[in-house]
């Protein structure tokens, strides 16, 4: 029996087209509510990191490329380990052998992407960093339009315009709350110039990092991409510190407090990278990106008791704002284009398909034909059975 039209299927991404498409059982989905809270797991570390950076800064210690450099040893030590130990094509050696410039290109964007954003806080305001940062959504969003073929329905546009005006909330209540300066930027307008595009180009190779994550994750695996880039983080990382920190480590005092501040820098980038790829895989590094728009919040939030900050009711309604277009951008799911050929091909496995089942249709039908021609002219056998 056909089913009425409003309950009927549609399109390629295969949802409901009637008024009624989207309840709220289907929206609010245990993959859903497990995805944000993922998501807001991730937001926390990086809150994490933010407050240990603000501690090493209150300290004297500015050495951005050590602090990655650590996390990068502790994924080697790790994941990279584990791609040495293993045989055949997931090995590490036939890995670097086919694959060694993408995982290169991969881990560069990511380095420097890393150092640039840490950089800017010398010459451009806490507000700019804030709001430029916010660009790596829909660079993101472009990148795996052209190269992943990932195609958004105009909620989705909807979703994202929803968290940025979230965003602007927050930096509403930073601006109201004075903290749009910071002490130590008192540089020129050409410096001021220098840091935000510092932010601009970090947001572009975040998003050259997190494609690259989303495609090796989804189509290869998460141990392979966490020690490609534990790999190549640790090496051009470790030159970059011989190179641009040498003098900056040397004066740092080492005791038991400035080391449990790296090692929690540490720990919570190493936690934040291990579960970004379980997110990714079940989302999107967009969608990822989104959630982690709350992390500025959290540190604000951190702020408050550690750092003396004003409250501000903006920051509660950024937070729902953000929330709110997270949930919208992950209720109706993105899709990828079918190249021509590939949809070609699975057109002609259905036709062959459909081919041999009419031919053993007929032969089964040829054969109960016979079978019961037989029953029929052989009574001894039919009494026997």
């Amino acid at each position: 029996m056909e089913q009425p039209a409003e309950n009927r299927l549609c399109g390629k991404l295969s949802t409901p087209c009637g008024p009624h498409s989207y309840n709220l059982k289907e929206v609010f989905t245990w993959r859903l509510l497990k995805t944000i809270a993922m998501g807001q797991v991730l937001s926390l570390l990086i809150c994490g990191t933010a407050v240990s950076c603000q501690y090493l800064v209150d300290e004297g210690v500015e050495t951005p490329m050590l602090q990655s450099f650590l996390n990068y040893v502790l994924l080697l030590l790790t994941y990279t380990a584990i791609l040495a130990t293993r045989k055949g094509d997931g090995n590490i050696l036939q890995i670097l052998k086919t694959k060694w410039w993408k995982y290169l290109v991969m881990g560069l964007a990511d380095v420097e992407a890393n150092y640039a954003v840490v950089k800017a806080y010398q010459f451009t305001t806490l507000t700019s960093i804030q709001v430029l940062d916010c660009f790596v959504i829909p660079v993101l969003m472009l990148l795996s339009w052209l190269f992943l073929k990932t195609r958004y329905r105009p909620v989705h546009f909807v979703a994202v315009t929803v968290c940025l005006l979230g965003v602007g909330a927050m930096v509403g209540a930073d601006i109201l709350a004075g903290r749009d300066t910071r002490p130590d930027t008192q540089g020129s307008t050409s410096d001021v110039v220098l840091g935000d595009c510092l932010v601009l180009l970090s947001a572009v190779l975040y998003a050259v990092s997190n494609m690259c994550q989303e495609h090796t994750v989804k189509n290869m695996s998460r141990v392979e991409f966490l020690g490609m880039m534990g790999l190549f983080g640790t090496l051009i990382s470790g030159v970059q510190l011989v190179v641009l920190e040498t003098r900056a480590v040397a004066l740092i005092t080492w005791n038991f407090y400035t080391s449990g501040l790296f090692a929690v820098y540490a720990l919570c980038m190493y936690a934040l990278y291990s579960l970004m790829p379980v997110v990714v895989k079940m989302t999107s590094a967009t969608a990822v990106n989104l959630s982690l728009l709350t992390s500025d919040l959290f540190s604000l939030f951190c702020g408050l008791f550690l750092f003396h900050y004003k409250f501000s009711a903006l920051y509660i309604i950024s937070f729902v704002v953000i929330t709110v277009g997270f949930v919208t951008f992950n209720a109706v799911p993105t899709y990828s284009a079918v190249p021509a050929g590939a949809a070609e091909e699975e057109g002609d496995q259905a036709a062959d398909g459909s081919s041999n089942r009419l031919l053993d249709a007929q032969m089964d039908a040829q054969t109960d034909a016979q079978t019961g021609s037989q029953r029929s002219v052989d009574p001894t056998t039919v009494s026997i059975l």
